[in-house]
């Protein structure tokens, strides 16, 4: 039921709830320099935010259920293509999801800064679906099973209703999206390379 960590996503787990650790004792320098900041005059972005971002967290149900997310989907997709080629990916659904953020920020006139892993856990949502469509993934509220894809599909519809609603403004919907987003593009680069004869597909394990 619980699946094995492997090494990188047990490296991912870990720097997370250090840095979680660390912004208890020194939250207000670590927002500042760290946390994804919207580019304006005067503003407090840099372009490291894109990553670092991914890497801090508003309280302990905020850590706990991305961590959670990424303990039980992360192994599968490490196991199947390898730890590097998995980094990769969730990486760049991370730089993606807050690049869409900042997009729409800037579309909205909205300036609020940016902090979680989601964006990055919504990639490998979406690569647990596509890649193993069929397994049974079994909701907490309310307890029914459905199948991996339909699951996915049905989340990422409500993070868009969410999103142009304006439903929990208070969290970023179009992050969630944006890393979808990117984790699709990345998938689709991958298989593309992988009909040309490019090697080392996404669809093979690395």
């Amino acid at each position: 039921m619980f699946p094995q960590l492997t090494r990188a996503t047990r490296a991912l787990i870990l720097v997370n709830i250090l840095l979680f650790l660390l912004e208890q004792v020194a939250m207000r320098p670590i927002l500042l320099h760290f946390a994804l900041w919207p580019p304006g005059p005067d503003s407090l972005f840099r372009p490291w935010q894109l990553v670092t971002y991914a890497f801090l967290h508003e309280g302990i149900l905020h850590i706990f259920f991305n961590m959670f997310a990424l303990y039980m989907f992360g192994p599968a997709l490490e196991q199947y293509w390898g730890a590097r080629r998995f980094l990769v990916y969730y990486f760049v659904c991370a730089i993606a999801a807050g690049a869409t953020q900042l997009a729409v920020e800037y579309f909205t006139g909205t300036g609020e800064p940016t902090i979680g892993a989601s964006g990055g856990i919504f990639g490998i949502l979406l690569a647990f679906a596509v890649l193993f469509p069929r397994a049974r993934l079994l909701l907490l509220l309310p307890p029914i099973p459905m199948p991996a894809w339909l699951f996915v599909t049905l989340y990422g519809v409500l993070e868009l209703f969410f999103g142009v609603t304006g439903t929990e403004a208070s969290v970023a919907h179009f992050a969630h999206l944006g890393g979808m987003l990117g984790g699709a593009l990345v998938l689709l680069y991958w298989r593309l390379r992988a009909g040309r004869g490019g090697g080392g597909g996404g669809w093979r394990p690395a």
